[in-house]
């Protein structure tokens, strides 16, 4: 169904013989029964809050009303409507009550409710029984003079005493039925649209929903900088000492034992051990490198160059930025490396690197093959998505041939002015390519 709601559905030709006018009559009758219905809840809770019992479930009777309805409007507006309500920060119903009260969207559900069981659902019955109450008294005329046997008074105002004057009616109530589905489906678009107008969220919410979603956002990426960083703490100072007393206890024993196959069997502990330790140390660095904590994220690019397959020109000039940027920018440049080693068979690659207007942006390019491609499992969807949780973007230029250009950019704001100290080594880098 591709028209989404009945005003739409107005618009296109056939549109009685399309779902919609029957969806727009579901809607209303469903209307008359919710509204029949919180007329009646509304009733005994305003007697109720003559002893204050009734005040809290009269709030909560808007509540319950509200979600009824955004759920009832997917018959007329196929677009869902969302939940205005925040969620409580804390568990409990005191906590439930405390935010609900506060909020706006309550008291607009408590307007709605009163005006559901006041004022609409009267307007929806009266509309149904014009719309298809009228023609359908009309096209019943034959049966109701089959019944009578004699005469039968349509609508208590038209006298029928043949039945080619039954049929007459019959037929000018099939001309009435299609003539009133259309303002039938007019009706219940305008319901449709005050009903998500009060029951909706409002653009203000949706930024304040936004902005909480940011903030968790945010929150979620320093706990997880914080425990990686923990993590190359303990391996640091735990593991890998114990990897270097161990590797200098098998060196000592082997130096210490007699030739013959103890010694042998030390001097292949003792290596593996070492190739062990290496390893450790370098998945430490590939963790958190020191060189970033410690001199920035400049520094960082520029030991990534140094230590890239390919040679690599840096031009880099960065101030301190947020460690969750530094890490995501220092990562994606280790990526874009590794793939251009593996993949590109470039001769050379060049990195630039400058913070402005509120923003990092990098830039990695190459001279290889190109034709660098996301969906092939490259690692560029994983650095993409990486970047997005820090409302960052990653932008590939690859066409046949080459060159492959990748673009980083990182709203951010900066801790300190540019750090000389990245200067020497970016000037090593480019001595190196």
């Amino acid at each position: 169904m591709a028209t989404p709601t009945p005003w739409q559905a107005l618009t296109r030709a056939g549109y009685p013989r399309t779902v919609w006018p029957w969806r727009s009559a579901g809607y209303l009758a469903t209307g008359v029964l919710t509204g029949a219905l919180a007329l009646l809840v509304l009733l005994l809770l305003v007697l109720f809050s003559f002893v204050l019992v009734g005040l809290p479930l009269l709030l909560l009777a808007g509540v319950a009303l509200g979600g009824i309805e955004r759920r009832r409007l997917r018959l007329v507006d196929l677009e869902p409507a969302a939940d205005p309500h925040r969620v409580p920060d804390a568990p409990g119903l005191a906590a439930w009550l405390r935010v609900r009260v506060r909020e706006q969207a309550t008291w607009r559900e408590l307007a709605y409710a009163v005006l559901h069981a006041t004022v609409l659902w009267p307007l929806d019955l009266i509309v149904l029984a014009v719309a298809l109450g009228l023609p359908a008294a009309l096209i019943s005329a034959p049966l109701q003079l089959a019944v009578d046997g004699e005469e039968a008074k349509v609508v208590k105002a038209y006298l029928v005493t043949s039945y080619p004057q039954a049929f007459a009616a019959a037929l000018l109530g099939c001309v009435l039925l299609v003539a009133l589905l259309y303002p039938l489906a007019a009706l219940a678009g305008a319901r449709a649209a005050l009903g998500r107008a009060l029951l909706a969220p409002r653009d203000a919410e949706l930024r304040e929903r936004i902005g909480e979603v940011t903030a968790s956002r945010a929150r979620l990426v320093d706990a997880f900088e914080a425990e990686r960083r923990r993590i190359e703490r303990d391996l640091h100072d735990g593991a890998q000492q114990r990897l270097v007393a161990l590797t200098m206890t098998l060196g000592l024993a082997r130096l210490d034992a007699p030739p013959g196959p103890l010694a042998d069997l030390l001097t292949e502990a003792h290596t593996e051990a070492g190739r062990v330790l290496t390893e450790l140390r370098e998945l430490i660095h590939g963790i958190h490198p020191q060189v970033l904590a410690d001199y920035g994220l400049g520094a960082a690019l520029a030991d990534a160059a140094d230590r890239s397959a390919v040679p690599v020109d840096t031009d880099v000039d960065l101030p301190r930025l947020p460690t969750a940027v530094e890490s995501a920018g220092y990562f994606a440049v280790c990526e874009a490396l590794a793939n251009i080693g593996k993949h590109s068979g470039a001769a050379q690659a060049r990195i630039t690197a400058r913070y402005g207007d509120g923003r990092l942006r990098v830039g990695i390019e190459d001279d290889g093959r190109g034709g660098a491609d996301p969906a092939r499992g490259s690692g560029l969807t994983g650095l993409a998505d990486r970047l997005a949780v820090l409302d960052g973007t990653l932008t590939i230029m690859s066409p046949p041939c080459g060159p492959t250009v990748l673009g980083v950019e990182i709203p951010c704001r900066p801790l300190s002015e540019p750090s000389a100290s990245s200067s020497p080594r970016t000037a090593s880098s480019s001595a190196r390519a």
